[in-house]
């Protein structure tokens, strides 16, 4: 090999062995095992808690008479709960729904009636507010009818 080809050969060697180095250099830095370094990892991965979403449809579970039941509506904010039976749909409870941002799966709220829709409704409840609780995917009230309180257990359908 003549002088000329092996300044080159050296040459091209040197500029591997430099490129090589600037792209190790280019990463991120290497880990050391620390507790710290598995900890800021695994915080980045978690997101932040999701509220509860119950919009839908939900139907009683424990109704006595398969024909005769209470149903519920919920949107982002309010619920309509209804008594069902055949041929008949009333509206039981119009309020307000208020789920917790914390990502909380087991919550109470009082619904605050909304009397424009019930003050009309025969058999709406006139009180004022209504305290409904979720829990393991079930929402929960009482209703006091004819002088008989029961919980009404309703279930996502």
């Amino acid at each position: 090999m003549n002088a000329a080809a092996a300044k080159t050969v050296s040459a091209l060697a040197l500029l591997a062995l430099l490129g090589v180095g600037a792209v190790g250099c280019a990463g991120e830095p290497a880990s050391n095992g620390t507790k710290e370094d598995t900890q800021s990892s695994s915080e980045q991965k978690e997101e932040a808690p999701q509220p509860v979403d119950l919009t839908g449809e939900w139907k009683q579970s424990n109704s006595n008479d398969p024909e005769s039941f209470q149903t519920a509506t919920i949107t982002a904010d309010t619920i309509e709960v209804f008594w069902n039976a055949p041929d008949t749909k009333s509206l039981y409870w119009a309020g307000t729904v208020e789920v917790p941002e914390d990502g909380s799966t087991s919550f109470t709220w009082d619904s605050v009636n909304d009397k424009t829709k019930t003050d009309s409704a025969m058999l709406a409840s006139g009180d004022d507010t209504k305290t409904f609780t979720f829990e393991n995917g079930e929402l929960s009230y009482d209703v006091t009818a004819m002088g008989t309180t029961m919980t009404v257990r309703l279930t996502q359908e």
